[in-house]
């Protein structure tokens, strides 16, 4: 399951200027997460463990410290043996917030 945190912080999508958005996200061992990114994304690893695959067949083991770059249109798959926690940066490339 993935839970976002509620410390959820947001540039002004009204302002060219500030066009970016943040947040935390935790994995709990289960079902794989499957997510296709909809605008460009960066994400460091915070705590735990994921392992991340992409529709290319590469696969990745993830630890706290490391850090991904997904391009807008990835689609990635998560899981975990026992839990992952990761912050997560995202760029907007539409002023509307239901789309990037």
């Amino acid at each position: 399951m993935s839970v976002g945190f509620s410390h959820h912080a947001n540039a002004d999508k009204d302002n060219a200027e500030k066009p970016i958005s943040c947040d935390f996200f935790r994995l709990e061992k289960g079902s794989p997460l499957v997510h296709t990114y909809m605008c460009d994304e960066m994400k460091i690893i915070t705590k735990g463990e994921f392992q991340i695959s992409d529709e290319t067949g590469q696969t990745v083991s993830a630890k706290p410290g490391d850090v991904f770059y997904f391009p807008r249109g990835t689609k990635a798959t998560y899981t975990t043996e026992s839990y992952g926690v990761g912050f997560y940066v995202w760029l907007f490339h539409s002023r509307r917030s239901d789309e990037c």
